[in-house]
């Protein structure tokens, strides 16, 4: 996937330096959502990668025998295998050692997002074991107290003095938290008593797999595998109700095999929940800015790169694109839509290319319906994509979570 969505000059200059390995270094960004470098060592010429880094200064271990040889092409394959594996292995340790440390202390040790991922497994749990006791109710009153705790911990742990990365990372971790304490405390008020109830299912729910020790994410009734894709210390979105029915919808809309289509007026968190629901199921979510200038050759090249990948693209301010443009996008992407369905490993694309195919790629599109220069979209381009209309957030809801926080 490492390739697809450079420019040509990018990819000519990467090409050109196979021999100087430290020459990809500036585009390694561009290849990949959260790796800004590579940990070469101290050797100027050392062909053995020992770790990535992320723009925020996060160091991983990619594990041994990686090294920088032979086709640029190959090696940085080779990476991303190495990234998947060692975020994999990361995970498995930090979910063991979740239950033997103090939370304070383990949060300190562990990437980013594996912080994430590994805390919301257990709080997860937590909450089932809950719904599965003889007094549900009483149980969930007890559960709340625990979240409170924690939360109250995190707050007084990012009091102290803590570098930028630590710092960032606890305060992704309290905006998750804010949130799963208030799910909580909303199945207690309103006695949920069932793991089945709605009040639980619509959420996103971490499960960890202990044959594959793996962890899949289920909302409603919609799965996922978490992807492992290396995303850096993002910071995570405020999670509101209308976050949390963007949410469904898309994942609803890859369990029927369609695209998900945001649309609202500009400042409403259209591409940002996507970015962000990307970044739950662990995926490299890559940004389009469309315009009126894109024709329907490049557009095909991106789609096939997406099929190819397995990444999710997001195309921004979809509906600025010409119509005549948008009737042939409407093929290309029912093409891709409909291998998935078949779950192909290879198809044939509109342009008559044979082309692989990753089932885990997802389309989405964000418009600002009514503005000038947006056209209305072809009823057959409509069809492959489950709609959800986004507004500006609560304020209230807001400043609730920023004073808990």
């Amino acid at each position: 996937m490492v390739g697809f969505f450079l420019s040509n000059d990018e990819l000519l200059e990467i090409l050109a330096e196979t021999k100087n390995v430290q020459a990809v270094q500036p585009h390694m960004s561009k290849c990949f959502d959260g790796i800004k470098s590579l940990d070469f060592g101290e050797d100027p010429k050392s062909v053995d990668i020992f770790a990535m880094f992320s723009a925020e200064g996060e160091r991983v271990p990619l594990g041994k025998n990686l090294k920088a040889r032979g086709n640029v092409e190959q090696w940085l394959t080779a990476v991303e295998a190495a990234m998947v594996a060692s975020l994999k292995k990361q995970g498995k340790e930090s979910y063991v050692s979740y239950a033997k440390e103090r939370r304070t202390d383990w949060v300190r040790n562990q990437p980013a997002q594996i912080v994430i991922m590994v805390a919301q497994i257990y709080w997860c749990r937590g909450v089932i074991e809950c719904l599965e006791s003889e007094n549900p109710v009483a149980a969930m009153e007890k559960y709340l107290e625990k979240n409170r705790s924690d939360l109250k911990d995190m707050t007084a742990v990012v009091r102290e003095d803590l570098s930028r990365l630590h710092r960032k990372i606890i305060a992704a971790l309290i905006t998750i938290d804010v949130h799963a304490r208030d799910i909580v405390e909303e199945l207690w008020q309103e006695k949920v008593e069932s793991v089945n109830d709605f009040k639980w299912q619509m959420q996103l729910r971490y499960y960890w797999d202990d044959k594959d020790d793996i962890c899949f994410i289920r909302q409603t009734n919609t799965f996922f595998k978490y992807t492992y894709e290396y995303l850096g210390a993002q910071s995570r979105l405020v999670v509101t109700p209308m976050t949390d029915r963007c949410y469904m919808t898309l994942t609803g809309a890859m369990h029927l095999r369609l695209g998900g289509a945001p649309a609202g007026p500009a400042g409403t968190g259209k591409t940002e929940t996507t970015k962000d629901l990307g970044n739950t199921l662990g995926k490299y979510v890559v940004v389009f800015n469309c315009s009126d200038q894109m024709d329907y050759k490049g557009m095909g090249k991106i789609y096939r790169g997406l099929a190819q990948s397995g990444l999710w693209g997001c195309f921004d301010e979809f509906n600025r694109i010409n119509l005549d443009v948008l009737s042939v996008c409407a093929q290309q992407v029912y093409c891709v839509l409909q291998a998935i369905r078949e779950r192909k490993t290879e198809f044939i694309f509109t342009d008559g290319a044979r082309v692989s195919l990753d089932v885990r790629v997802g389309f989405f599109i964000t418009m600002n319906p009514g503005y000038a220069g947006r056209q209305e979209l072809p009823e057959n381009l409509k069809a492959l994509f489950r709609g959800v209309t986004m507004m500006v957030p609560n304020r209230q809801i807001i400043k609730k979570v920023k004073l808990a926080a």
